[in-house]
């Protein structure tokens, strides 16, 4: 997936002849703290509420204000993952996005990722987890999935997670089947260490509600 496939239409951003009351309010209805300036077409920096000094003029136009950010933008044809390390890096909860040209196209609210990562992730699908412990150079998600299919089911999700000073690994596996355990049984015939197990179904799982009020939490 590309930058401009998240980009929201919904944010409006600043012009630097906008008054600090402008980018206040802005602020508050979006519920982010940072805004981009823009001039035409031309992306001018990134406004954050940091940069407003609580003795600030609110008539005062922005483009008298300085600005702490350096080159926060992506290009639109950049991977999402560099969307998300500029996010991670600067702590932002906006990304402008950029054309080739370095003329203005949108921004990417935090929101789009927290949706991107529930979609590729499949958190809102029933199902079963599996986290394994690995060693790093037996990594095989192919022979994984392979013990998985193996029982009429599928990875609907993984992802892997790392630790410093060790060769040791975390998978996570998201499957598309209620009841993993025939599929949890397999992976210990082939010696894989299991750290933890989950299990979801449509019945009695209320992961859909729960990340509904996950998202309501992030936009108060």
């Amino acid at each position: 997936m590309f930058a401009i496939e998240l980009i929201s239409d919904a944010i409006l951003p600043l012009n630097t002849s906008d008054s600090v009351q402008r980018a206040v309010d802005r602020m508050i209805e979006y519920r982010i703290r940072h805004l981009a300036i823009v001039n035409e077409d031309q992306f001018s920096g990134l406004l954050a509420e940091s940069d407003i000094p609580a003795e600030a003029d609110l008539q005062a136009p922005i483009g008298a204000l300085g600005l702490s950010m350096v080159n926060p933008y992506v290009l639109e044809d950049q991977h999402i993952y560099d969307v998300i390390r500029l996010f991670y890096e600067q702590q932002l909860t906006i990304v402008p996005v950029l054309d080739a040209k370095k003329s203005y196209v949108g921004m990417i609210a935090i929101n789009a990722i927290n949706e991107y990562f529930a979609r590729i992730t499949a958190v809102v699908q029933p199902g079963g987890i599996i986290v394994l412990e690995i060693d790093n150079k037996n990594n095989s998600l192919a022979h994984m999935s392979q013990i998985v299919e193996s029982d009429n089911a599928q990875i609907l999700s993984s992802y892997v997670r790392t630790f410093p000073d060790s060769t040791r690994m975390e998978v996570t596996l998201k499957i598309n089947k209620q009841d993993i355990s025939a599929i949890i049984a397999t992976f210990l015939r082939y010696e894989y260490h299991i750290k933890a197990t989950f299990n979801y179904n449509d019945n009695n799982d209320n992961s859909m509600e729960r990340f509904d009020s996950f998202m309501n939490y992030l936009n108060l």
